[in-house]
């Protein structure tokens, strides 16, 4: 019998990869659904502090589709390259009218 309660929620962690970067962490976690669909999540955590000085993790988290890797990867290409160069790839401008 399928839980119905938790239909589309996350389910399992099949991958997992942590990248240190400063004073940042990203984390890349490929997750399933009860469904078995699966997505990107990504986490950037920072260490912060608050005014009593104690220390605590500021964390933004992102979801990525299977449905949507081909256009985040383009946007994602198309940035790289602009801050390589100083220039906005050609296809850059034709997709934003879109």
């Amino acid at each position: 019998m399928e839980d119905t309660e938790n239909k589309g929620k996350e389910r399992d962690e099949i991958f997992s990869r942590a990248v240190r970067a400063g004073k940042r962490t990203y984390f890349f976690d490929v997750k399933t659904t009860v469904e078995d669909e699966a997505y990107l999540t990504i986490t950037e955590s920072k260490r912060r502090f608050d005014d009593q000085g104690k220390f605590f993790y500021e964390k933004h988290k992102l979801f990525l589709y299977k449905e949507d890797f081909e256009k985040f990867l383009t946007g994602l290409n198309d940035s790289l390259e602009f801050i390589k160069t100083g220039k906005a790839p050609d296809r850059a401008e034709a997709e934003q009218t879109e």
